[in-house]
């Protein structure tokens, strides 16, 4: 009973908290090993159609062909390298506008702070999804619009999310000290109000590292993302779908890796939500 009840105490949670952060790394890795030995290596060129249309798995081509000729695994692995910098570039440009603007709603006097609260709410009514694609329509579908797109839009929730932390970090106590003494407001954002709310923060744009592959993803299988010949996990899915009986290689392939790459990042999000916080680490 003894040796069961230290099973379950800190230790046993610690242990818990750190394989599901050690299992989130592992499948956002592998996918990011994947992307890394795409820039060096490829079995076969992409444009390269010599392979026979539906071709099954074999030694030549261990996925198979697609419907045009093209080795599955080369655009599987291009494809990684896609969904990655999608992903983290989309990931970057919300966290990065977000924080700064949810920064600046959190400082900002009372009038300004209400209407930044106002736009937020407004922006943030709207799904990520369907503000990407109205981005995109806009412009040439390409990666570049793409990741720029889907980042404005998740750049609304961060910066929701940073300027009530914010608000909450300067209703403290020690702020009130700090001004007391002196201290100026740009001091009192590195030393303290930084150090407060990057925990939730670092989980919020892991978790967005999902939706923006996803996002991505979806912008692709509608023809708004990644234009051809780079290969993007959503185009093959969308292209394979017509033949998913007679070649099911083709749509099970990148739907394996987007599910893996998605549910990694999203145990990296729990992972560092429980090594991060103080108050989980404490509880």
């Amino acid at each position: 009973m003894a040796s069961a009840r230290r099973e379950r105490g800190p230790g046993a949670k610690r242990r818990v908290r750190s394989r599901t952060l050690a299992a989130g790394c592992a499948l956002v890795g592998a996918v990011a090993l994947t992307a890394l030995v795409s820039l060096v290596w490829l079995p076969y060129d992409p444009a390269d159609t010599s392979g026979g249309r539906l071709a099954p798995p074999g030694a030549a081509h261990p996925l198979g062909t697609d419907r045009l000729g093209r080795d599955l695994l080369t655009q599987v692995m291009i494809g990684a390298r896609i969904a990655l910098a999608a992903g983290l570039g989309a990931t970057a440009v919300g966290g990065v506008l977000g924080v700064a603007a949810g920064l600046a709603g959190g400082f900002a006097t009372r009038w300004l702070d209400d209407a930044f609260a106002v736009l937020s709410d407004i922006l943030i009514a709207f799904p990520v999804l369907l503000l990407a694609m109205l981005m995109v329509a806009a412009r040439q579908a390409s990666l570049g619009p793409a990741i720029l797109a889907i980042g404005l839009a998740m750049s609304v929730t961060v910066a929701r999310l940073t300027r009530i932390l914010v608000k909450r970090v300067l209703a403290q106590d020690f702020i009130t000290a700090a001004r007391t003494s002196g201290t100026s407001w740009p001091r009192i954002t590195v030393e303290h109000v930084l150090p407060n709310i990057w925990p939730t923060l670092l989980v919020s744009l892991a978790l967005h590292l999902g939706v923006a592959v996803l996002a991505e993803a979806t912008l692709s299988y509608l023809g708004l993302g990644a234009a051809p010949p780079n290969a993007s996990w959503g185009r093959m899915l969308r292209e394979a779908q017509t033949t998913a009986f007679t070649a099911p290689v083709g749509v099970i392939a990148p739907g394996v890796l987007l599910a893996v790459l998605v549910i990694g990042a999203n145990l990296v999000a729990d992972g560092v939500r429980d090594v991060a916080d103080p108050a989980r680490r404490r509880s």
